[in-house]
């Protein structure tokens, strides 16, 4: 299976998780966006910088890296050709004044990009509590103090999420996981649950490589097709 991955310069989907997969890294393209605005990059809303010349990477055993503006579907086109799904990892930083428009803004050029190079699988990360009423069980202090810093960014995921239930034509699966730890895969079994967090799992953070992981598990999964699944591990 030939995967096109967005985000690829943040940590879950970098080189120490989804692109050190070997069994993969013949077959993945890595979709690079100038100055992105993935998980502890630059926002290219902010920063002007969303856009950048198309380009070949190193070729041979390692992914294919190209550049492109994930706002636009004519620069996703290309980098979309050949390939059998899609996996976004893009996150973009908290702006609790203007507000995140990145997620819901990049999903219509992503869609418009995949049906133009007919690629029908998208498996896309957001978070747990996208949905504002969903956190009122979670700890105090994720209540009263995380949920509100990161309020902007897991409202614009929610709609990117509610703006998928309409898409029939394809079949794409959100991924929500917990707060994210800088560790590697392991072993352990997951657990998961559609909705927006997972009753009942241990701690508040998961591994990125087991969310890498488990992202790849459900490229030929179809147990969550067209819904979104909250996931941890045991």
């Amino acid at each position: 299976m030939k995967i096109a991955v967005l985000g690829a310069s943040g940590q879950t989907a970098g080189k120490e998780n989804l692109q050190g997969k070997e069994n993969l890294k013949e077959n993945l393209k890595v979709v690079r966006t100038q100055r992105s605005g993935v998980r502890g990059g630059e926002d290219p809303e902010v920063r002007g910088q969303g856009s950048a010349p198309l380009t070949s990477g190193s070729g041979g055993e390692d992914p294919e890296v190209v550049q492109a503006d994930v706002f636009s579907a004519d620069s996703l086109r290309t980098p979309f050709q050949d390939q059998d799904a899609v996996v976004s990892c893009l996150g973009f930083p908290p702006s609790p004044w203007w507000g995140v428009t990145g997620y819901t803004r990049s999903l219509g050029a992503v869609l418009s990009a995949m049906r133009d190079a007919r690629v029908g699988r998208l498996v896309a990360m957001t978070s747990w509590y996208t949905q504002p009423d969903s956190g009122a069980g979670a700890p105090l202090v994720v209540r009263y103090v995380l949920l509100p810093l990161i309020r902007s960014v897991l409202t614009d995921m929610f709609h990117m999420e509610t703006a998928l239930q309409g898409v029939h034509d394809l079949d794409w699966t959100v991924v929500r996981p917990p707060g994210l730890q800088n560790l590697p895969a392991s072993e352990k079994a997951f657990l998961t649950h559609e909705g927006y967090s997972v009753p009942g799992a241990v701690g508040l953070h998961v591994a990125r490589g087991d969310v890498a992981r488990f992202l790849l598990s459900q490229l030929d999964a179809d147990a969550w097709l067209k819904k979104g699944v909250a996931m941890h591990t045991k």
